[in-house]
């Protein structure tokens, strides 16, 4: 047989003419496994079903990834109880239309050493159903390359996200109605987690953790965190939109933050911490926080409007040193922080720093107490603080002058409308000196007083 440009064009009009007259029953019942890899239905799971359906789903997820192919879940609501993942397993559903409903058990999802896992377009509804302490709807340990993209996780009765020592990438969820704490990683092998959602938690919006101190790397950045609540009380354990504990070179840079009980950002022992570039308005307590055994933090070009304190970098005495604090618009700081926090801890500060710090190119407005605080008694030293613009402060800036306290130097800083002084030596949080900027005042070795332009 010649086949001819005109047999071509002939062919393909007809293959088009008879996809168009198919009818809609015969479409809606065709397997989606041209593209996909396998179809749910095929293994007897029944989208829109009252019954169960774990056992099929089950089924059907062992053996796609004994075939290495994806598995799709047509559009309809599933109810199921605890799935495991195999390696390899590849879901992927209708973003909005596959709906996983839980039935309980210890998590909806769980994998223990599988790795190469993806979740896609997925809505996993945890009906509130408590799950037992430190699980989550989704639950993996030790598994390599797991994805979770653009999946919706909403009223988990734990966490939404557990992870232990797992790499992988989380991005593009919404993550709604938390028990706990929406996404949870101990002791990551390579994570990123970006771009996600996050609303309505009573512990924490994103914890990155550690066992122990050591080298972490979690990437968390892009993303929305509102409305989390400290619902077990403590002192700044919970309620805190991303916590990073025992995790070094964390970068957390980009995030919209708003409405916590506590920090928007809150590194605890978490060294070569980096937080850039995140808008964070109505926290309660210190808004970015670089706390306990630390070397290293990078807290440059965020803006913070309403915190009790809008950045602390502190607790020398437990080793926390060596920072850089740049470029931050720091404004309306509430007059205390809140309850359950210890009675001594100060509000209304800009920023608060300790140890081996540069403070520069900052900009505060309206802080009750103190604009900047440098020290607290003896636990001062080497810090810097240049080039900020200060307004409308109780204090422009705080040095401690008590016994023991290192060397401050406090130069070019902009200060303005501050009625008890613009540079004020402190005896811990108590202002004991007249205005060190003052012509005539009495000097302190440990304060350096370069130029500063101070207008009262």
């Amino acid at each position: 047989m010649v086949v001819n440009r005109r047999h071509l064009i002939g062919a393909s009009a007809a293959g088009v003419a008879g996809a168009l007259a198919m009818s809609p029953d015969a479409a809606r019942a065709a397997p989606l496994t041209s593209a996909l890899g396998r179809d749910a239905t095929q293994y007897g799971v029944r989208p829109g079903s009252p019954d169960d359906q774990t056992k099929n789903v089950q089924r059907a997820i062992d053996d796609a990834a004994r075939a290495q192919v994806p598995l799709a879940l047509p559009p309809g609501v599933y109810r199921t109880g605890m799935l495991r993942l195999q390696s390899g397993t590849q879901l992927i559903g209708v973003r909005g239309a596959t709906r996983l409903v839980f039935t309980g058990g210890a998590a909806m999802f769980q994998g223990e050493g599988a790795g190469h896992i993806g979740l896609t377009n997925i809505t996993l509804d945890g009906g509130s159903i408590a799950l037992p302490t430190r699980r989550g709807l989704i639950h993996c340990l030790g598994g390599r390359d797991i994805r979770i993209i653009d999946c919706e996780i909403t009223g988990s009765g734990g966490n939404g996200i557990w992870f232990e020592q797992v790499s992988g990438d989380v991005s593009g969820n919404i993550i709604t109605n938390t028990a706990t704490t929406a996404i949870l990683s101990f002791d990551a092998q390579g994570l990123s987690v970006s771009r996600n959602t996050i609303s309505g938690t009573s512990d924490n919006g994103i914890e990155i953790l550690r066992t122990a101190i050591g080298d972490d790397g979690t990437l968390v950045a892009d993303n929305r965190i509102e409305d989390i609540k400290a619902g077990p009380g403590g002192s700044g354990q919970y309620g805190n939109a991303i916590n990073a504990f025992r995790a070094g070179n964390v970068i957390v840079r980009g995030n919209r933050i708003r409405d916590c009980d506590y920090s928007a950002v809150r590194g605890n022992s978490a060294a070569n911490i980096q937080i850039s570039g995140n808008s964070v308005s109505n926290v309660r307590e210190v808004a970015l926080y670089s706390e306990f055994s630390f070397e290293g933090a990078v807290i440059a070009n965020n803006t913070v409007d309403g915190a009790a304190v809008g950045v602390s970098v502190c607790n020398f005495n437990e080793g926390g040193r060596l920072a850089v604090v740049q470029g931050n618009i720091i404004r309306n700081l509430l007059p205390k922080r809140p309850t359950g926090t210890a009675p001594d801890d100060d509000a209304g500060i800009g920023i608060y720093v300790e140890a081996d710090t540069s403070v520069t190119g900052n900009v505060i407005e309206n802080a009750p107490s103190f604009g900047i605080v440098a020290g607290w008694g003896k636990y001062l030293r080497d810090v810097s603080i240049s080039g900020n613009v200060i307004r409308k402060a109780f204090v422009g800036i705080g040095v401690s002058v008590a016994e023991g306290a290192g060397t401050a130097l406090v130069s070019n800083n902009m200060i303005s409308e501050t009625p008890r002084g613009a540079v004020v030596g402190l005896d811990h949080a108590r202002p004991v000196t007249p205005d060190l900027s003052a012509e005539g005042t009495q000097r302190f070795s440990q304060v350096v007083m370069g130029t500063n332009a101070v207008r009262r």
